[in-house]
């Protein structure tokens, strides 16, 4: 499973963690912290959207599980 990092105003974290992958697209899980509260959403996002979404920097690819531990902490 991969995790990004979603670009996002101070004082919130969010990122994305792919669960499945399919020919049009990807099945998601959205984590939003902020002030103590967490929301979690499961959604799909297009694949052509999704690779918009990385080239620009939006979301960006935590490659370490030490990262991806922290974040999720």
């Amino acid at each position: 499973m991969k995790r990004y990092c979603i670009k996002s105003r101070p004082g919130r974290l969010e990122f994305l963690d792919i669960l499945h992958e399919t020919d049009s697209g990807y099945k998601i899980r959205l984590t939003k912290k902020s002030d103590g509260n967490e929301r979690v959403l499961e959604e799909f996002i297009d694949r052509h959207l999704f690779d918009i979404c990385v080239k620009t920097g939006f979301l960006s690819e935590l490659a370490n599980a030490g990262l991806a531990a922290a974040v999720s902490a």
